[in-house]
């Protein structure tokens, strides 16, 4: 069972205004909300990364330093253009694992190891028509007083992997640079029958806020092939984004 978010605040309190960084979605084939989103990154040596990110892809540095990111959330009112959102297919639990790179275009972008979600379909479309590497998982994002709960088991078809995460969101902050680094993301990388394609992602600029990772259990990295990481995570949290997300382009 997947169930519901006992809270109201689940559903995110989202603006609608576009991040000054964003490319504008012109043709959205896809439009979701992310909400209740913890960005849980740990700083990684930049060769320890490039091993697992393909060319023509680079990893991008933040003051010499990769960074890899686990990013629970719940998604909800997942719909195509001219369609509504549906009570249950279109709203569920996912978690993602990636890194930050730039390609072979000049542009920035996210290249993701991993992306759990809580919806067969959903997975398998994604796998198809974006090449993105989801994985079917039991999961559910769910309130405890002040605190966020993640907790997620993969079923497949990727490595088995799991959280039990619990978060305290706390002071809403103004991002420096590095949260903009490990934010404001706007295009994600991948493969499609061998060729190399981009999708662009466009909403408003994320309302942060400080956290603390009260539980943090994961088995993400290591599935992903990734060494543990040696040092706390830098945690934050946001109440949630409206999204639109573009069709994949091949890069030249």
């Amino acid at each position: 069972m997947n169930p519901q978010p006992k809270s109201a605040t689940m559903q995110g309190t989202c603006a609608s205004m576009r991040d000054p960084a964003a490319e504008p979605v012109r043709h959205a084939v896809m439009y979701q909300n992310w909400c209740d989103l913890t960005f849980l990154h740990w700083r990684y040596p930049l060769d320890v990364v490039r091993q697992h990110v393909p060319p023509p892809l680079e990893v991008e540095d933040f003051e010499g330093t990769a960074w890899i990111g686990i990013t629970p959330f719940f998604l909800r009112g997942l719909r195509p253009p001219g369609f509504p959102s549906l009570p249950w297919i279109s709203n569920f639990p996912e978690t993602n694992c990636r890194t930050y790179v730039r390609g072979p275009d000049g542009h920035s972008g996210i290249w993701f190891f991993s992306l759990d979600a809580a919806r067969l379909a959903a997975v398998a479309g994604a796998r198809v028509t974006y090449g993105l590497p989801y994985a079917w998982s039991r999961m559910e994002v769910t309130r405890s007083g002040s605190q966020i709960v993640y907790h997620s088991a993969r079923t497949g078809p990727l490595p088995t992997a799991s959280t039990d995460i619990i978060v305290e969101p706390g002071a809403t902050i103004e991002a420096q640079p590095l949260e903009r680094f490990l934010t404001a993301r706007f295009r994600l990388y991948s493969f499609v029958l061998g060729q190399l394609v981009s999708a662009t992602v466009e909403h408003e600029p994320w309302p942060l806020q400080t956290a603390r990772a009260v539980k943090l259990v994961q088995t993400i990295l290591p599935a992903a092939g990734l060494p543990d990481p040696q040092e706390s995570a830098h945690v934050m949290f946001s109440r949630g984004v409206h999204v639109r997300i573009a069709a994949p382009k091949r890069v030249a």
